[in-house]
């Protein structure tokens, strides 16, 4: 799929695929991922974050040839807002 086919990834666009990607990790209901919720309050574990990091590199490497969330930057990452920011930022996103 080319760029020019893809909608128009915004920070409420990049918020609605952490929580559907989280959602189905950890075996929830996307509504259920609040954004200001920390990833410890899910019952997010280090596993399930590893898993979210890869599943946002494959989801958002058609936006971005080779996205990747660097290993020292997840440490950092303790909420679904966090990642949400990380992403934008890291895509440039407004």
């Amino acid at each position: 799929m080319s760029a020019e086919s893809l909608a128009p990834l915004d920070r409420a666009a990049i918020l609605t695929l952490v929580q559907s990607q989280l959602a189905e990790i950890l075996e929830k209901s996307p509504g259920d991922i609040i954004e200001d919720e920390s990833f410890e309050d899910l019952g997010a574990d280090s596993l399930a974050l590893i898993e979210l990091v890869e599943a946002l590199e494959e989801n958002l490497a058609s936006y971005s040839a080779g996205f990747h969330i660097d290993d020292e930057d997840l440490e950092g990452l303790v909420s679904v807002r966090d990642a949400v920011n990380y992403v934008a930022v890291k895509l440039q996103v407004a």
